[in-house]
């Protein structure tokens, strides 16, 4: 399944709040540079410290399946704040405003609403599954936005072959994720990437800001 739209063309539909928010939880992204692996299968990936410390600042298109079987599309800009192993992320729409507030620690994950209760799990994918009905992979994404294949599976690498130093994709977990540019020097890292799963569908276009 692939996005309609280009992903620079962000409209503002209006949708619920929940289901905007629960989209937008997955455009987590950033610039930050590592030397992938060739092509490859492997478990090898760099790990995440205690003294990680990451800030990250983009824009998303998302398309998925709802509950109830629709078909769903979220558009929006999006802030990460990543320290050691917890991770912040604040969702906002095409207007600027928050939508959601998403903390992920390896003992609790926080979903925070505008005018709602926080909802709480012991992690992200307990509660996105509880509450919206799918999961998300915040922790997969954490690797793959360096970009870098997440440690804890099995992944297939396969390098850029007119630039040997820049993965072109990994296939990890049921993601196909799709690394379209990179940031133009001085500047480092990735600059837009697409993720796809097949079951359930979830198709992610990220754009990342320097």
């Amino acid at each position: 399944m692939r996005f309609p739209l280009p992903v620079f063309a962000f409209p503002a539909p209006r949708r619920a709040a929940l289901g905007l928010a629960a989209a937008a939880i997955v455009a987590l992204s950033g610039c930050a540079s590592v030397k992938p692996q060739g092509p490859s299968t492997s478990n090898a990936a760099t790990a995440v410290t205690a003294q990680t410390s990451r800030a990250y600042h983009g824009r998303f298109a998302v398309q998925y399946v709802d509950q109830n079987g629709q078909q769903r599309n979220a558009y929006g800009n999006f802030d990460w704040q990543e320290r050691g192993d917890t991770v912040t992320v604040q969702l906002r729409n095409p207007l600027g405003q928050t939508m959601a507030i998403v903390t992920s620690s390896p003992s609790a994950a926080t979903l925070e609403l505008p005018n709602r209760q926080p909802l709480t799990a012991d992690n992200v994918s307990t509660l996105m599954q509880n509450a919206l009905g799918f999961a998300l992979p915040v922790e997969g994404l954490r690797y793959w936005l360096q970009p870098s294949v997440a440690p804890t599976s099995k992944a297939t690498t396969e390098n850029d072959p007119q630039q040997a130093t820049h993965l072109k994709q990994i296939q990890q977990d049921g993601w196909t994720i799709d690394y379209l540019a990179y940031a133009d020097a001085p500047a480092t890292g990735v600059k837009r990437v697409n993720l796809e799963r097949a079951e359930p569908p979830l198709d992610i276009k990220l754009v990342l800001d320097q």
